[in-house]
């Protein structure tokens, strides 16, 4: 899957914040400050995890592909409910017994060639959807967004503090001992955003679309505190610059490669017209993909054709 180059898009844009922000840090130890503050880099500036961003992303597009079949995507959390468990993976009638005894079939000198690619083959073939591009224990991801930083010249080092108590379920009364304080990124605070996705299939570019199109949207909050309206962000997408590889000719990969190591990386530019093309082909190719994909047996299946 990523042993040979085949394409590469990357993404930037700013997420502002529209509502404040918390994405903690842990209970602090410092004797004076907040109890919760926010995560912050090392000059004392809010910082954003790409994995947070990443997760938050995953985790709307699995409900999504949950609601067509829940096939399409298996619960990260619970490794019983993975679509490869270490037990399929490494027991005795597991893949890895099954790549071994398929080796018979070949020669001794072209087993060692041919069962790392046997092992990929078989996991991606039972690998649910949504970890095909955000990654498993047993596939690296596809897609990856940098840590999500200050815009620069747009912080002044402000943060909030608010205040927080737990409430006593038997009283509906703030509960003794229960009152905390958190800190939060204030409202219109800019982060820089950077993303990459390389090898990707074109209905997998189509699921990314959608799960940006969430941010884009101010549907998918981030951090803590949701329920009190904390965390809603919005995501402007400025750049994207893509390469599709095509097959059998070298000297097209050969001129991008040269072009990087000159600055010439512009060359790959989208303008608006092909952003929206690329936007509108890779959303039609993943739903044509999830159609053509739904099992027979699905009960979305049936009740679409009753």
């Amino acid at each position: 899957m990523f042993d040979t180059f085949k394409n590469r898009l990357e993404i930037t844009g700013v997420l502002t914040t529209i509502t404040a922000l918390r994405i903690s840090a842990g209970r602090s130890s410092e004797p004076i400050g907040s109890d919760l503050p926010v995560i912050k880099d090392t000059l004392n500036r809010p910082l954003i995890p790409g994995s947070s961003f990443k997760g938050a992303m995953r985790s709307r597009l699995e409900s999504f592909l949950r609601g067509i079949d829940s096939s399409f995507a298996a619960n990260p959390a619970i490794e019983a409910e993975w679509s490869i468990t270490n037990e399929r993976m490494n027991g005795e009638n597991g893949l890895k017994k099954e790549v071994e005894k398929e080796l018979d079939k070949y020669p001794e000198k072209e087993r060692a060639a041919k069962k790392d690619q046997l092992l990929t083959d078989k996991i991606i073939n039972e690998t649910d959807l949504i970890s095909l591009l955000f990654g498993s224990p047993w596939i690296a991801s596809k897609f990856q967004v940098r840590d999500l930083t200050i815009v620069d010249n747009t912080w002044f080092g402000q943060y909030q503090e608010r205040d927080g108590v737990a409430i006593d379920r038997d009283t509906e009364t703030a509960a003794d001992g229960k009152l905390y304080d958190f800190q939060v990124v204030p409202a219109e605070t800019l982060f820089e955003f950077k993303a990459v996705v390389e090898n990707a299939k074109p209905w997998e570019l189509g699921l990314l679309m959608i799960g940006l199109h969430q941010f884009e949207t101010e549907q998918i909050p981030l951090g803590g505190g949701r329920s009190r309206g904390l965390g809603v962000v919005k995501l402007d997408i400025r750049e994207m610059w893509w390469f599709d590889y095509p097959e059998n000719k070298p000297e097209e990969l050969l001129d991008y490669l040269q072009r990087l190591v000159q600055g010439d990386k512009n060359h790959y530019l989208c303008n608006q017209e092909q952003l929206e093309s690329h936007k509108h082909n890779w959303t039609q190719a993943l739903i044509n993909y999830l159609r053509d994909n739904i099992p027979k047996n699905s009960t979305t299946t049936t009740q679409t054709q009753s």
